[in-house]
C-alpha cells in the first residue's frame, strides 16, 4: 500500500470530512433509522440511508421524498430519529473513530494545517468538535449551511480551500462515502477513502488516490514519508 500512496498522500493541507471519518456517527444514525423502520415498517432503510450518507438535512430529505414518495412523512421520522440520536449521544458520548486524536497531533506536529468540510450545521459541528476536546486542531471549520450545494456537488471543498488560500490540487481530503469522495475530487483536491459503512463503487474507486483500511494508515504512511 505504501508504494501506491507515498505522493499522492504529501500535502501540507488534510481535509477532513467529519461524520464518518472523525466520528463513528453514521454508523449511529443508521442505527436510529433502522430502529424506526422496524417500528413504522420502512423498507429497504439502509439503502436509503446509504445513499443520504455525506449531505445536508436539506438534501437527505430530498433524497428520502424521492425514495419513498411524497407522502412520505419524513419530517415526523426525522425528528424521532433525531431524539434518539441526541438522546445517547449529546454531551462528548458520540464515539470518535480510531486513530483520530493521533492523526491530528501527528499532522500538527508536522506543521500541516487541518480543516474539516463537514455537510453537518455548522452549530452542530462545533458543539462536537468542542465535546470531543478536538476543535482546536483545525484551522478552518466548513459546513453544510455556509455553502450554496450539498456534497456531492463541490463547493464545500473549493470554499474550504478559498478560506485556507490555496489550490485545491494543494489540499488532500479524507472522505468516507461516495457523495464526500466525488465532492473534493470535483473540486480538484487528491482525495483518500477510508471507508466506513461500505467499500468503494467502480466509480467511486476512480476518483480516490488511495483507501486505507483506517485513519492509523495514514499516520504510518506520513510517517514514511518524514524519514
Amino acid at each position: 500500500m505504501r508504494n501506491s500512496m507515498e505522493n499522492s498522500i504529501d500535502y501540507d493541507v488534510v481535509v477532513f470530512d467529519m461524520d464518518g471519518v472523525i466520528f463513528d456517527s453514521e454508523r449511529a444514525v443508521m442505527q436510529c433509522w433502522k430502529e424506526l423502520a422496524k417500528k413504522y415498517n420502512i423498507p429497504d432503510i439502509e439503502q436509503a440511508v446509504l445513499s443520504c450518507t455525506g449531505t445536508t438535512m436539506k438534501r437527505t430529505r430530498e433524497i428520502m421524498l424521492e425514495t419513498y414518495g411524497a407522502d412520505f412523512p419524513y419530517d415526523s421520522y426525522a425528528k424521532e430519529s433525531s431524539a434518539i440520536y441526541h438522546s445517547r449521544y449529546d454531551g462528548g458520548r458520540l464515539p470518535m473513530k480510531p486513530g483520530v486524536v493521533e492523526l491530528l497531533t501527528f499532522l500538527k506536529e508536522e506543521g500541516k494545517k487541518i480543516a474539516l468540510a463537514s455537510s453537518t450545521r455548522r452549530q452542530t459541528v462545533i458543539n462536537q468538535l468542542k465535546d470531543a476536546g478536538i476543535l482546536d486542531f483545525f484551522d478552518q471549520v466548513i459546513c453544510g449551511d455556509m455553502v450554496e450545494r450539498s456534497k456531492p456537488a463541490p463547493d464545500i471543498y473549493r470554499y474550504a480551500c478559498e478560506q485556507l488560500h490555496l489550490a485545491p490540487a494543494e489540499c488532500m481530503a479524507v472522505e468516507d462515502s461516495p457523495n464526500g469522495v466525488s465532492s473534493a475530487y470535483d473540486a480538484g483536491c487528491k482525495v483518500v477513502m477510508v471507508p466506513d459503512q461500505a467499500p468503494p463503487d467502480e466509480e467511486t474507486k476512480k476518483k480516490i488516490a488511495a483507501c486505507p483500511d483506517s485513519l492509523n494508515e495514514i499516520i504510518k504512511l506520513f510517517d514514511a514519508l518524514a524519514q
